[in-house]
């Protein structure tokens, strides 16, 4: 099992969410968060100069399968890229187990 967390741009979650349910990935969490990136220069929206080195993106995090994951990993890049500086990142990091607590199942049988 693999844990994938992804930084996206939030006017892009409803596109990424949409693109991870076609592909059957019903199950996720996500988080708004505040992060910092690369680009250093303010943003002017009339006359008004907005900092943009404090950037609001979503955080999610999936739990898939290790059959799941390159699907899972394409369905973000295509559904989140803007071809822009501050597109996101995407992480992926082993799982050693996984249960779910209602009925015990564990393993990839807990993630259906």
């Amino acid at each position: 099992m693999k844990k994938v967390e992804a930084i996206i741009r939030k006017s892009k979650f409803r596109e990424v969410k949409e693109a991870l349910h076609d592909i059957e990935v019903n199950f996720f969490s996500y988080w708004d968060v505040t992060g910092v990136g690369n680009e250093k220069v303010g943003k002017v929206y009339r006359g008004i100069t907005y900092s943009t080195s404090d950037i609001q993106r979503r955080y999610l995090s999936i739990i898939v399968s290790d059959s799941f994951l390159d699907r899972t990993v394409e369905a973000i890049l295509k559904s989140a890229s803007t071809d822009n500086v501050g597109d996101g990142k995407i992480f992926i990091s082993d799982i050693k187990e996984a249960y779910r607590i209602r009925t015990g199942e564990k393993g990839n049988q807990s993630l259906n």
